[in-house]
């Protein structure tokens, strides 16, 4: 069974996510747990908490169908020991609210070298802040997303994201969300080469790592670099590529979150994708 939902909106507080989840017909969904542009923000509060587990459940959303998502401030991989340390304080703390939610997972960009580091180095980095995550948590996976390769961004590569793991020194609590707009953007042709990508990331990375997708299609050419989505059907990679993926067993189970630029067509999304099953 595919589960599927946006990525809504937390205004006003985490408790409003499932709500906003409820009303476009998801299934699955993704949120920030906290103001996404600033380093610091306050502690969730015991209302709120209980509010989001309660809402949860009244609504039917499993931690297993929900991926939160960190500041896009946050550079695991960064080279300056500041704003590498700031980092990992950041993510430390998207990790801990994560506990106290009762979610299981937190999806993230691995990092940037800033063209200050090598690329091995900037991967070992990423791996290191990653161990120091998960030795300060419990029950939490830290949920890799491959990226669209723009500038310096680290994890463009299914190499990367397996260099990333073989790392990570408690392989349960490591995954993968591979976005199919930032996917095709780093030159992976899962449109018209369907079957050999997927071949290739299980080669290389492994679906056992698979945790989730992040459901998009693209405005920018097969290799360009450039992370730009599109709305399910009107990008470059077409209709036709969302109908077999809907078919794909191997996409069963995890959560697919739309990250389409037109929230009001979440929920028409949501039911002609439903419609390809």
């Amino acid at each position: 069974m595919k589960y599927i939902g946006p990525h809504v909106s937390a205004s006003g507080g985490v408790e409003y996510a499932p709500m906003n989840a409820q009303e476009v017909g998801a299934t699955a969904f993704a949120l920030f747990t906290r103001n996404q542009r600033q380093w610091v923000s306050k502690p969730l509060a015991d209302a709120s908490i209980a509010l989001f587990k309660e809402r949860c459940v009244e609504y039917g959303y499993d931690a297993r169908y929900i991926l939160p998502h960190d500041s896009y401030l946050i550079n695991l991989g960064h080279p300056q020991s500041e704003g590498l340390e700031k980092s990992r304080a950041a993510f430390y703390d998207e990790m801990h609210r994560c506990e106290q939610l009762g979610l299981t997972m937190l999806n993230f960009h691995p990092g940037s070298h800033l063209n200050e580091m090598p690329t091995d180095a900037c991967l070992i980095r990423i791996a290191e802040s990653i161990n120091i995550a998960l030795d300060k948590t419990q029950g939490v996976t830290a949920v890799i997303e491959n990226t669209a390769g723009q500038g310096s961004n680290m994890g463009f590569s299914f190499y990367h994201l397996a260099q990333i793991i073989d790392q990570v020194e408690d392989k349960s609590r490591v995954g993968v969300c591979l976005d199919t707009c930032h996917t095709y953007s780093a030159g992976y042709d899962i449109r018209d080469n369907y079957e050999t990508v997927w071949a290739e990331f299980g080669e290389v990375v492994g679906f056992e790592y698979l945790r989730g997708i992040h459901l998009n299609d693209t405005k920018k050419a097969l290799g360009s670099r450039v992370d730009r989505h599109e709305s399910i059907g009107q990008g470059l990679l077409g209709i036709d590529f969302f109908k077999r993926f809907m078919q794909d067993e191997r996409f069963d189970n995890i959560p697919l979150i739309l990250e389409t630029p037109d929230e009001n067509r979440w929920a028409e999304e949501i039911q002609l994708l439903k419609s390809f099953e």
